[in-house]
C-alpha cells in the first residue's frame, strides 16, 4: 500500500525560515544567505518523508510567504503598482506581501484572508485589466530539480486554475471567465514544461470543489481540465482536494481523464456515501485523505481500518493520503521535552504523521490487523478513560437555560446609557489591544518562565511597561486605552495559561500568514477557571489615567478555534465550557471597575462550514450564542466590544449583530472597505470601528490618507456609530511605526471631529 503527502510544513523545525526571512527584512543577512536557509530546509523535509518510505512526496509546496502569491508570481500577476517600484524580484514578491515605504515608492499590501476553514491566511492576487496571463516563473520546475538531485523523486503541487480564479480580485464588471482562456494556456505551458522535465506526477490542488458550486462553476471545471488534460503527454495528474467532500462535482471530476483523484474522507462528510453510490473509475488511482492534516490527535486505527475496508470495496487502486497539507500542524513532537510520555502519546505532529500513514500502509496488508503491535499500542489509547474529566464542569453545562444566552436591556436601550456613562467624543479613537511586544518585554517573561526572576520582579517590570503604554497612548492623544498586554505571549495560549484543561507545547509552532506563527495550545479536559487572570493588570491600567481603559479578553470561540480542539467531545460542548469561564471573568472586571470590555472573536468565521447548507445546524447555532454566554450578564452601562479579523464576513453579517455586542471592530483596510456596503444594506446596528490602517505592513499611513479613509466611512456610517482605529493588534510592530501610525490616526480624526 502507497502513501501519500499532499504538503509538508516549511517553516522548520526550529522556524529557520521565519528567522531567516526576518533577518533579511532587517538587513540582517544577504539574499544568499536566505537561499541558503530555504534549499537546507526543503532538503531536510525531502528527506524525512523519503525515510518514512512515503512514495509521492510533494515539491513546491515550500513558499517565503504563501502559495497563492507565488502563483500569481508564476504567471505574471503582478499589478502594477508592485511592477513600477523597480524592485528586485524577491524584493517585489515581499512589497506585494507586506506592502513597501521606502526610497522607491509607497505601496499597500495586497488583501489578505483566511484560507477556508483555517487559521492560515493566503493573499489575494489582483488581476488587472491590463495583466497579461502567462507562465513567466521556474519555482515549481527549480524544486523539482533541486529534489531530483538528492535522489527524491517528487509530484511537484501547484495551486489549481479554478481555486486560483475563483479567490483571485477581478477589474470591476468582469467574472473569471473572463480570463479563464488565458491560465488555461498558461496551466498547458506549466504542464508542457513539467512533461520536458520527465516528471511522473503532477498534483493540482482544487479546493475549491469542496464549496457551493453552481452550474457555471462547474462548466468552468469541465472547460479548463479537458483542456488541460488534452496535454499532459506523460505526465500523470492528481486532482487533490481537500477541507470536504465534492458532492457538488463529483460526477464530473471521475469523468475527466485525471490519473488519480485526492479525496477528503476526515472532513469530507460525504466522501464515503459518494464513493458507494457513485462507485469510483477503474482507471484511475483514489489518494484517501484519512490522515487529519488539520489536529494533533493520533489517528483511531480501528476507525481508519473500517474506513479503508470501505473504501476498498470500490476501488482496488488506492493511496493512504492526508486529509490536507501538514502544514496546519507542528512540526514535530521530537521538540517537547515537558509534556509527559503519558501526553504525547495522545499527539501526532507532522513528522510523526508521517509514522502513522507508513504503519496504516503495513497494516491494510496484514491478514489480520488486530495482531499487529503496531495497531495493540494504538488501541491501548483509546480504550482507557483519559484523565481531565469532570462532572461539576460538564453539570453546568448542561444547566444552562435560553435565559443564560440573552442580555438586557436591548441594544438601544443600552447604547443610551453608554454614551452617557462614557462621554466620549464623536468617533472615539482606540487601538484593538496589543501594542508591541519588544525584546525587554519577551525576556522579561521568559526570565519568570524560567525562574530566574520571581513574581514580584515580573509584575512590577510589566507594570512599569502598562505606564509608559498608558502615557504614550495619553500623549497621542486617544480616547480610550488598552494596557497593552506585555503579561501576554498569545491571546489564545495565554488564556489557555489560565484556564484549566490546557496543555501546552514548547516549540510546537504554526504557520499563520507569512513569518507569523502561532503556538496553539492543546484542549486536553474539561475547561474551568479557578481564578481572575487578567484583572490585576485593567485595574492598575485604569488607576493611572482618567481616561476608559479596555479590559481585554478572548472568546471562547476563538479560543477553540485557535486551539487544538478535543475530538472526544462536541465542539458545542467545548466552547459552552470555555465560555463560562470567560463569563467568569468578564463580571470580575466589571466589578472591578472595568466600564468597557473587549472579547475578541478574531477566528469567529474558522470553524464556520465551507457549505451554506450547514452553516447554522454545524456552527451558527452554537457558535452565535457561545458569544452571548460570555457577556449576558453584565451591566447594560458595561461597554462589550468585539474584534475580527481577516475574514469575509459579508455573508454572516446579520449573525455577527446578533453576538448583540455594543462595539465591533474589523479588518477593512486591505479590502479596501467592502464589509461597509454589505453593513448598510443590512441595517447593521452594533457601532463599528473598521480598521482604517493595516497594521501587518510596516508602512506609516499618512494623516491625509487616514483622513480619506474616515471620509469614505462617514459617507456610509452615522458619525455617532463610528470608531476610529487600527485593524489589528499592534503587537507584532516596531515602536517608531506604531508610534508614528497611531499619532496619524489621531490627528486625522482630529481634522474630522473639527468639520463636522
Amino acid at each position: 500500500m502507497t502513501t501519500s503527502v499532499i504538503g509538508y510544513p516549511r517553516i522548520g523545525k526550529l522556524r529557520e525560515l521565519k528567522f531567516a526571512i526576518e533577518s533579511y527584512f532587517k538587513g540582517d543577512n544577504t539574499q544568499t544567505d536566505l537561499l541558503a536557509v530555504a534549499k537546507s530546509l526543503r532538503a531536510t523535509h525531502w528527506r524525512q518523508q523519503a525515510d518514512n518510505k512515503i512514495q509521492y512526496i510533494s515539491s513546491n509546496d515550500f513558499s517565503f510567504y504563501d502559495a497563492i502569491l507565488d502563483t500569481a508570481c508564476l504567471l505574471n500577476i503582478i499589478p502594477k503598482r508592485y511592477q513600477q517600484l523597480n524592485l528586485p524580484a524577491l524584493d517585489q514578491y515581499f512589497a506585494m506581501a507586506r506592502g513597501y515605504q521606502g526610497e522607491h515608492g509607497d505601496v499597500h499590501a495586497l488583501a489578505m484572508k483566511k484560507w477556508f476553514n483555517t487559521n492560515y491566511h493566503y493573499l489575494v492576487p489582483e488581476i488587472e485589466a491590463t495583466t497579461e496571463i502567462k507562465l513567466v516563473g521556474s519555482k515549481p520546475f527549480d524544486e523539482y530539480l533541486e529534489a531530483k538531485q538528492l535522489g527524491i523523486e517528487t509530484k511537484p503541487v501547484i495551486i489549481g486554475p479554478l481555486t486560483f480564479l475563483k479567490l483571485a480580485k477581478l477589474p470591476a464588471g468582469q467574472t473569471y471567465q473572463h480570463y479563464q482562456a488565458a491560465v488555461i494556456a498558461a496551466y498547458q505551458n506549466i504542464i508542457a514544461k513539467f512533461s520536458q522535465l520527465g516528471v511522473n506526477w503532477l498534483q493540482i490542488d482544487e479546493p475549491i470543489l469542496v464549496t457551493d458550486l453552481n452550474q457555471q462553476d462547474i462548466q468552468a471545471f469541465e472547460q479548463i481540465y479537458q483542456a488541460l488534460l488534452a496535454k499532459k503527454r506523460n505526465v500523470k495528474v492528481l486532482l487533490q482536494t481537500y477541507f470536504g467532500d465534492i458532492r457538488d462535482c463529483y460526477a464530473q471530476v471521475t469523468a475527466q481523464s485525471f490519473d488519480g483523484i485526492g479525496i477528503d474522507f476526515v472532513e469530507g462528510k460525504q466522501s464515503v456515501t459518494l464513493l458507494q453510490q457513485h462507485g469510483f473509475p477503474a482507471d484511475k488511482i483514489l489518494f484517501a485523505g484519512v490522515i487529519n492534516g488539520k489536529n494533533i490527535w493520533r489517528n483511531n486505527y480501528a476507525n481508519t481500518l473500517a474506513l479503508l475496508d470501505k473504501i476498498k470495496a470500490k476501488t482496488t487502486k488506492l493511496v493512504i493520503n492526508t486529509s490536507c497539507s501538514l502544514l496546519h500542524v507542528p512540526y514535530t513532537l521530537q521538540s517537547e521535552t515537558k509534556l509527559t510520555i503519558a501526553q504525547k502519546a495522545y499527539f501526532t505532529f507532522a513528522q510523526e504523521k508521517l509514522q502513522e500513514l507508513a504503519e496504516l500502509g503495513l497494516l491494510i496488508k496484514e491478514a489480520d490487523a488486530k495482531q499487529h503491535t503496531a495497531y495493540k499500542s494504538n488501541q491501548v489509547l483509546f480504550t482507557r478513560e483519559r484523565e481531565g474529566t469532570h462532572h461539576a464542569i460538564k453539570q453546568r453545562v448542561t444547566a444552562l437555560t435560553k435565559q443564560d444566552f440573552v442580555r438586557l436591556p436591548e441594544f438601544a436601550e443600552r447604547e443610551k446609557l453608554q454614551q452617557q456613562k462614557l462621554n466620549l467624543p464623536v468617533l472615539p479613537t482606540t487601538t484593538i489591544g496589543s501594542f508591541p511586544q519588544t525584546g525587554d518585554v519577551r525576556l522579561n517573561r521568559a526570565k519568570f518562565k524560567k525562574g530566574e526572576i520571581n513574581q514580584a520582579q515580573y509584575t512590577e517590570f510589566n507594570q512599569q511597561k502598562i505606564s509608559e503604554c498608558i502615557k504614550l497612548q495619553e500623549n497621542i492623544g486617544l480616547d480610550v486605552l488598552v494596557h497593552g498586554e506585555f503579561e501576554r505571549n498569545d491571546m489564545v495560549e495565554y488564556f489557555g495559561e489560565s484556564l484549566n484543561g490546557f496543555l501546552f507545547t514548547e516549540k510546537a509552532w504554526v504557520q499563520s500568514y507569512g513569518t507569523r506563527c502561532v503556538k496553539p495550545p492543546v484542549i486536553w479536559g474539561d475547561v474551568s477557571r479557578s481564578k481572575p487572570f487578567t484583572v490585576e493588570y485593567s485595574q492598575y491600567a485604569q488607576s493611572l489615567t482618567n481616561k476608559p481603559v479596555k479590559g481585554m479578553l478572548t472568546g471562547p470561540v476563538t479560543i477553540l478555534n485557535w486551539s487544538f480542539p478535543r475530538e472526544d467531545i462536541s465542539y458545542k460542548e467545548s466552547v459552552f465550557q470555555i465560555g463560562l469561564a470567560i463569563a467568569d471573568e468578564v463580571l470580575d472586571l466589571e466589578a472591578a471597575g472595568i466600564g468597557i470590555i473587549q472579547i475578541d472573536e478574531a477566528a469567529l468565521k474558522e470553524k464556520l462550514p465551507l457549505r451554506k447548507a450547514d452553516w447554522h445546524s454545524e456552527y451558527l447555532d452554537w457558535a452565535i450564542p457561545a458569544f452571548r454566554l460570555v457577556h449576558s450578564k453584565v451591566k447594560p452601562e458595561t461597554q462589550i466590544h468585539t474584534h475580527m479579523c481577516y475574514s469575509e464576513f459579508t455573508d454572516i453579517i446579520k449573525e455577527i449583530d446578533q453576538m448583540d455586542a455594543d462595539v465591533i471592530s474589523f479588518e477593512a483596510s486591505r479590502s479596501n472597505l467592502e464589509i461597509i456596503d454589505v453593513l448598510k444594506r443590512n441595517n447593521f446596528k452594533t457601532e463599528v470601528g473598521p480598521g482604517v490602517y493595516d497594521i501587518h505592513s510596516p508602512r506609516v499611513p499618512s494623516i491625509d490618507e487616514i483622513r480619506l479613509t474616515i471620509e469614505k466611512l462617514l459617507a456610509k456610517i452615522d458619525k455617532q456609530k463610528l470608531w476610529v482605529n487600527p485593524d489589528c493588534g499592534l503587537k507584532t510592530r516596531g515602536e517608531k511605526e506604531v508610534v508614528a501610525s497611531l499619532t496619524n490616526l489621531v490627528k486625522a480624526t482630529q481634522a474630522i471631529r473639527q468639520e463636522l
